[in-house]
C-alpha cells in the first residue's frame, strides 16, 4: 500500500472513530456492562485462551479484544488510528480490563510490539484494508510463538460482489479485483448512518478466500480449519432476519437460496 492510500484510509477511520464510539451498533455501554462482541462459534473454533497472550490486529475500538480478555486471554490490541486506540484504552479502563493498546500499522506490528504471542486474532472487516495479503501473513507468522494459533473471522468475499442498493443479492462487482483495488467515495457509515462523513474516500482490496489461504500457507502456517457461515454481523439488506437468540446476528430468510456470509479459519505455527 502506498503512503497516499494509507493516509487516505487512516483519515477515514480517524473520522469514524467518535461516531462508532457513540453508536448503537457498537453499543459500548453494553460492552462495559458485560456484553461479548464475539460470535458464539469463535471461542469454540479457536479453543481455550486462558492465560494465553493474544494480539488483536486492526482492533479499532477494542471491543473484540476486551471480549477475549474476559475469556482469560492476556490481550494487546493494535491499530493504525490514534483516536481508535484512545477510545479502546478508555473502554478497557471502563470495563476494568487490563489491556495494552498500541498505535501502529499492521505491517509494522513486529517492530512495534517487539515480542511473540500465543494467539494472533483478526476480526471482521480487516483484510480489505490491506493490499499485500502475503506480507500480512508473514507478519502473523513472525508474531506467533511456535505452536501459536492464528484465528481469523471475515466477511465472505462473495458479499463484495453484491449490490448495496440494487435488487436483493444482485451481482454488481467483480470477484477478482487483484492489484487495482476499489476506490470508494461515500459519506455514509455502516454504524452511524448516511451523510455523516465529509468527503470520505477510501481504497479497499477485496481478497478471495483462496488468496488468503495461499498467503497463510506460504508464510509457513498449517491450516487446521476453514469454515463458512450463514450469519452476518450486520444487516446490509432489509430482507435479512435476526437470528433467534442472537440479536446482533442476521441471516437470509427461510426460502431464500442460502449463500455464505462470513468465513473463519484457524492456522497453527509449527513447533
Amino acid at each position: 500500500m502506498d503512503e497516499e492510500h494509507l493516509e487516505m484510509n487512516r483519515r477515514s477511520w480517524d473520522a469514524r472513530t467518535p461516531l462508532h464510539a457513540s453508536s448503537a451498533f457498537y453499543d459500548v455501554d453494553g460492552v462495559v456492562a458485560g456484553r461479548s462482541t464475539l460470535h458464539p462459534f469463535e471461542p469454540l473454533e479457536l479453543g481455550d485462551v486462558t492465560g494465553c497472550s493474544l494480539v488483536h490486529l486492526q482492533c479499532h475500538l477494542g471491543t473484540d479484544t476486551i471480549s477475549w480478555a474476559r475469556l482469560g486471554a492476556r490481550v494487546t490490541g493494535l491499530d493504525f488510528s490514534a483516536p481508535a486506540i484512545e477510545e479502546a484504552t478508555a473502554i478497557a479502563r471502563r470495563c476494568g480490563i487490563d489491556a495494552e493498546f498500541v498505535i501502529a500499522d499492521v505491517y509494522d506490528a513486529v517492530q512495534a510490539l517487539g515480542r511473540r504471542f500465543d494467539v494472533v486474532y483478526t476480526g471482521l472487516g480487516a483484510l480489505c484494508w490491506l493490499k499485500d495479503i502475503a506480507a500480512w501473513a508473514q507478519v502473523v507468522t513472525e508474531l506467533l510463538e511456535p505452536g501459536g494459533r492464528l484465528y481469523l473471522l471475515e466477511f465472505h468475499p462473495l458479499l463484495g460482489v453484491l449490490s448495496d442498493d440494487g435488487p436483493f443479492l444482485d451481482p454488481a462487482y467483480p470477484y477478482f479485483w487483484r492489484e487495482e483495488g476499489l476506490v470508494l467515495a461515500d459519506n455514509s457509515d455502516y454504524a452511524a448512518g448516511p451523510e455523516v462523513l465529509d468527503d470520505d474516500v477510501t481504497v479497499e482490496w477485496p481478497h478471495p478466500i483462496a488468496d488468503v489461504v495461499t498467503a497463510i500457507l506460504g508464510a509457513g502456517l498449517e491450516l487446521k480449519q476453514l469454515s463458512e457461515h450463514d450469519v452476518l454481523a450486520f444487516a446490509p439488506w432489509k430482507e435479512l432476519e435476526e437470528v433467534p437468540g442472537e440479536a446482533t446476528l442476521w441471516r437470509l430468510p427461510a426460502g431464500q437460496p442460502q449463500i455464505p456470509l462470513e468465513y473463519s479459519l484457524l492456522a497453527v505455527k509449527p513447533i
